[in-house]
């Protein structure tokens, strides 16, 4: 037994048809739209950021542009996955959480540090350490300071 689900209804793309003999020459959603506005914005924005100028050969580039961006966002945006969800995955990607590949700090060295003897500094008598006496002692670097 073959059971039809209502999957037809959802794969209906919401072209605008226009009326008789007055169509566009291509098929495109309405969400096609909103977003080729919006990526025409960017294109430009990003055209007049990088010092390119306004004229009719950097329009006309920024439309082939943003047609074929269109087109390839237009190809991952359907009725399971729409337009919103799309733009809230990348932002999700873009500013996820990422394990941190690089060290945080380097070989530890001791070449660099100045070694000196001191003979019998701040020892009670018999070799034990001093008691603490709360602040600093004479000829610690606490008191050259």
């Amino acid at each position: 037994m073959l059971v039809r689900t209502d999957d037809e209804v959802y794969r209906v793309d919401a072209v605008w048809l226009g009326p008789p003999r007055a169509t566009f020459p291509w098929r495109a959603r309405y969400v096609s739209y909103g977003l080729g506005l919006f990526v025409m914005i960017f294109v430009m924005f990003v055209q007049r950021r990088l010092g390119i100028g306004l004229d009719f050969f950097s329009v006309a580039w920024a439309l082939i542009a943003t047609v074929v961006i269109t087109r390839f966002l237009g190809k991952r945006i359907d009725y399971e996955r729409p337009m919103g969800q799309v733009v809230e995955l990348f932002w999700h990607e873009v500013t996820g959480p990422r394990r941190r590949t690089a060290v945080a700090g380097g070989p530890v060295r001791s070449g660099h540090v100045k070694v000196r003897v001191a003979a019998a500094r701040g020892l009670a008598p018999g070799g034990r350490p001093a008691p603490w006496t709360g602040g600093a002692r004479k000829g610690s670097w606490r008191a050259r300071s």
